[in-house]
């Protein structure tokens, strides 16, 4: 994975804190809420470089153990 940008961004707070809760109704940090809203712009726009990587998705990443890692249990059955 490339390495990321990282960029200060000065909000008035009403706007922080709509992006905050509309980030949180969609599972996402406002940070990738952020990201989410300027690729869909660019995109729109016409402007989303072909080579940007994708977004992950909303959500918290799957932990090891419910993406079917090893378990350590020794049954087996479930």
């Amino acid at each position: 994975m490339s390495q990321r940008k990282s960029v200060l961004l000065r909000l008035d707070p009403a706007i922080h804190d709509a992006l905050a809760r509309w980030a949180g109704d969609e599972l996402r940090s406002t940070n990738a809420q952020i990201e989410y809203l300027l690729r869909k712009a660019l995109s729109e726009a016409g402007r989303l470089p072909s080579h940007a990587g994708e977004m992950r998705k909303p959500g918290r990443p799957r932990s090891e153990r419910q993406s079917g890692g090893s378990h350590s249990d020794a049954g087996g059955a479930r």
